[in-house]
């Protein structure tokens, strides 16, 4: 799935048990979290002409953050950082499986080729997850999950006055907020 999508689909994890904002923001980054182990496509498309390429995008995405040992690592990060660590901790955790089951279900490449969980690593090399009726990344289920999930987000932006933009601006959410409370007033009566 793509990154905004696991990014929404924690953010709903996150609005969906009363936390505060500082919670919300770490379960909602527990769900974007396994990603960083993308960002080696970086290197890899600056080197890829050179007589030494950098092959990190496809040596480690999918490996590196598509683990347990990271799902541990980011847990412990959360807790340190929150008021109510239990509760949180398991929404973190939570948030970074569902990551990982979107990657199983609908991330096929162009090509047809998976992307295999190596969810012990790396402790264990040997032992992924895959599933063979995985559909594309671009297939419309994937699409119409960040749809409904986009809507959600709006939903709980009207009804709760909090969106995905508070993790960037409090004022932006505001606004937001503000904008579609006054499109869609709520009915009195």
């Amino acid at each position: 799935m793509s990154p905004v999508t696991h990014f929404l689909v924690g953010w709903t994890v996150a609005t969906s048990a009363g936390l505060d904002r500082r919670e919300r923001i770490c379960v909602t980054l527990a769900g974007v979290v396994p990603d960083l182990d993308g960002l080696g496509i970086v290197a890899e498309l600056l080197t890829r002409n050179s007589d030494h390429p950098l092959t990190w995008w496809s040596d480690y995405h999918h490996v590196l953050g598509h683990n347990l040992t990271l799902c541990m690592l980011t847990c412990v990060v959360a807790c340190l950082l929150v008021k109510d660590r239990f509760k949180t901790g398991v929404l973190v955790g939570l948030s970074f499986h569902l990551h990982l089951l979107g990657d199983i279900v609908g991330a096929r490449g162009p090509d047809g080729d998976q992307w295999p969980i190596p969810y012990f690593w790396p402790f264990n090399r040997t032992i992924e997850f895959t599933w063979e009726h995985q559909w594309a990344l671009n297939a419309w289920p994937n699409m119409l999950i960040t749809a409904l999930l986009i809507i959600w987000a709006l939903k709980t932006a009207w009804s709760l006055g909090i969106s995905p933009l508070e993790m960037i601006s409090t004022k932006a959410n505001g606004v937001l907020v503000a904008t579609l409370r006054k499109r869609f007033p709520p009915s009195t009566g």
